[in-house]
């Protein structure tokens, strides 16, 4: 029996873990309360934010620190002091879960590789912001992905899947959260087979037409009213809470993080035929002609303001014209 390799135990598995926002961290708290030996935690320097531009720590750090992990904050994924660190960590495995894009020197050190969690059902929405443009392109369904990592971002096999319905009405922010939870489960599971040697990595196919994910910029945000009500709704909720979808109101940024749509009756007169038509009872309402109908909102923030209910808005607003 001598001459047989010995197996390690799930818990034996050195890990070091990668991320930086809020969403990564309830995946570092499963592997954390499940007992796994998470032996370091790397995650993003320190930044300014807030009125004073204080350095604030990243919701990783906090937490990785609450549990007493060793953090490596590198501002260069190539730094030699920072392999040097990672080569002390001498992980098994490595997981990520939104941090930077990894180059080859850093995912490829670990014996059982690098696994990353990606929040859609790779091929498809393969970028950097899966959740928003699932929404934005109306999806009815989406998921979460573990992945080796290698070259080509998103590109890696496959190991697990998990499916997850996106409501008619749900925004990016709900699914954000809802995703967010589940992803520890599902890494725990990937780690486990990993380990076992059940789990075996299947390349991703690319027969069909491939949806992207590319990163949001702020003309993305502005909506535009010549598209359908349904189109609107969907950029609309897409973006909300963050980035925010946005229209100009008097020459201001008018920022839109609830709204439905309202589609008018054949028979119902249209005084209005220009898309991009304010209309508005001065009340309770304000809504925007587009293409095929209105798009109605319901909580908005103009530049400078607080964010608000419509009719709370309407009663502190005069309009110019």
């Amino acid at each position: 029996m001598s001459g047989l390799k010995q197996e390690r135990s799930l818990k034996d598995i050195r890990i070091v873990f990668m991320g930086t926002p809020e969403f990564s961290v309830p995946t570092l708290q499963k592997l954390v309360e499940e007992g796994l030996n998470v032996v370091g935690v790397v995650t993003g320097p320190d930044k300014p934010a807030g009125r004073g531009m204080q350095l604030q720590k990243s919701a990783v750090k906090q937490y990785a620190e609450s549990a007493g992990l060793p953090v490596l904050q590198p501002e260069k994924l190539r730094d030699p002091r920072f392999l040097e660190a990672l080569d002390v960590l001498n992980a098994d495995l490595q997981v990520v879960v939104a941090f930077r894009m990894l180059p080859e020197v850093v995912w490829s050190k670990p014996p059982l590789g690098t696994i990353n969690l990606h929040s859609s059902l790779l091929p498809q929405y393969r970028g950097a912001a899966p959740i928003n443009w699932a929404v934005i392109n109306g999806e009815k369904l989406s998921g979460l992905t573990t992945f080796k990592l290698q070259h080509a971002i998103d590109t890696g096999n496959i190991l697990l899947q998990i499916e997850m319905p996106v409501a008619a009405d749900e925004d990016a922010g709900s699914l954000h959260d809802r995703m967010m939870l589940a992803g520890g489960d599902l890494v725990l599971k990937t780690i486990e087979g990993l380990v076992a040697g059940t789990l075996q990595g299947k390349p991703q196919s690319e027969t069909t037409e491939l949806k992207t994910a590319p990163k949001i910029f702020k003309e993305t945000c502005q909506i535009d009213f010549n598209k359908t009500t349904a189109e609107v709704f969907n950029l609309i909720r897409g973006l909300s809470p963050f980035p925010t979808a946005f229209t100009l109101l008097d020459g201001k940024m008018l920022k839109i993080y609830k709204a439905h749509p309202q589609i008018p009756a054949a028979t119902d007169k249209d005084p209005f035929p220009e898309t991009g038509a304010l209309i508005t009872d001065g009340k309770t309402f304000i809504k925007y002609r587009c293409s095929d109908g209105f798009i109605v909102m319901d909580e908005l923030q103009l530049a400078g303001k607080k964010k608000m209910t419509t009719p709370e808005f309407l009663r502190g607003y005069h309009f110019n014209n």
